[in-house]
């Protein structure tokens, strides 16, 4: 039996247009935020090799989406890290952040640009502090796609983020994607971590008329 309703086009009425306000487990990210004690662990020839970085993200709210029935409140968002001192980029990412108060599902969605991206998925309530996302390749949902060379190279098999809005105001990130190099038999864990403290507010859609 489906999970899902019979009639798949009827949108819900009663939309509210505060974003802020519905984004459960979400709402301690919205801002702009800033860490300056990232670390990265990632695969080199000569094995893992850690590196610093600073990272600077925004978080903005989108209006409610809907896919007929299906209501989600969300967060777009723009990263960018750089190495400490330096401005040359070193990640760059963007994507969405969405919640769906009906059932408590959260979804993660992430672009990069050297051909990648991914869908992770998870549940909470509203009032989290704490919840984790998961994506696995080859399945048709939440899921991971990469351009060939990385396919061939380094193939994404898991790609895993857990986050915790902190007590002061600060939320963090420890994340995990699981990776197969060609050439080794054992799967390499390239990890990353941060905590973001926030250096402005979000805003709402800047189209709207007060």
């Amino acid at each position: 039996m489906s999970e899902f309703s019979a009639d798949i086009y009827t949108e819900p009425s009663g939309l509210d247009f505060d974003t802020l306000k519905n984004l459960g487990p979400l709402s301690g990210m919205a801002g702009i935020w800033q860490g300056t004690r990232g670390l990265d662990v990632k695969p080199k020839a000569e094995g893992p090799r850690k590196q610093a970085f600073v990272e600077r993200i925004e978080l903005q709210p989108i209006d409610p989406q809907t896919n007929g029935p299906q209501l989600f409140y969300g967060l777009r968002y723009h990263t960018h890290m750089v190495k400490p001192d330096q401005v040359k980029t070193y990640h760059d990412q963007v994507g969405y952040w969405l919640w769906e108060p009906a059932t408590g599902a959260i979804i993660h969605s992430l672009t990069i640009p050297r051909g990648q991206t991914a869908m992770a998925g998870g549940t909470a309530s509203a009032d989290a502090k704490e919840f984790e996302l998961v994506a696995t390749r080859g399945i048709e949902t939440y899921g991971i796609c990469s351009n060939p060379f990385l396919e061939h190279a380094f193939k994404t098999v898991e790609f895993r983020i857990h986050v915790t809005i902190n007590p002061d105001g600060t939320w963090s990130y420890e994340q995990d994607t699981v990776m197969m190099i060609r050439g080794q038999e054992e799967p390499f864990h390239h990890t990353d971590r941060n905590t973001l403290s926030k250096i402005g507010e979000p805003t709402p859609n800047p189209m709207a008329v007060k």
